[in-house]
């Protein structure tokens, strides 16, 4: 069990892994706005990746569920809509948690987003986008022409 205070809940909130790529952390995504405490209560702030993400539900109640376990009963969340995420706020060990799982991390050129670099199986930069929407809302889908091999981008934003 942890104490009660900021630093242990954001420790705390770096082991939630996200529902849809669990590989990264909801601290890796960068959506854990702020953590303060108000009056006895900490607030914690956070930010869906996309208007309407599925996954904010299952985020809420798992940031509940750890925070209780350890102890932490004096909590409140709060979903902050704007400014909207940005792929700006992952972590640069977020992106390369995304490449070595197989996801090509977000590129963005001049703040425009480029498409991957590279394809994350064989690091070729000879690819070709087969569709704007991957297995996720957040994710594009692409194939690479050497290795043949299909895979997600996650799009910036």
């Amino acid at each position: 069990m942890l104490n009660g205070n900021i630093e242990n809940i954001n420790l705390l909130l770096g082991e939630i892994c996200d529902p849809e790529i669990p590989v990264l952390t909801i601290t890796d995504l960068g959506i854990v706005r702020k953590v303060f405490e108000e009056n006895n209560l900490f607030i914690i702030q956070i930010t869906p990746t996309y208007s309407g993400c599925p996954a904010m539900d299952m985020i809420s109640m798992e940031i509940r569920m750890k925070l209780i376990e350890n102890g932490i009963k004096n909590f409140k969340i709060e979903t902050v809509l704007s400014p909207a995420w940005t792929t700006d706020w992952m972590s640069e060990n977020g992106k390369k948690k995304l490449a070595e799982y197989g996801i090509a991390h977000p590129n963005k050129f001049n703040n425009v987003d480029a498409g991957p670099k590279e394809c994350p199986q064989c690091h070729s930069a000879n690819t070709i986008l087969i569709s704007n929407f991957g297995s996720t809302a957040c994710k594009a889908l692409y194939q690479c022409n050497d290795c043949k091999e299909p895979f997600d981008y996650f799009k910036c934003h």
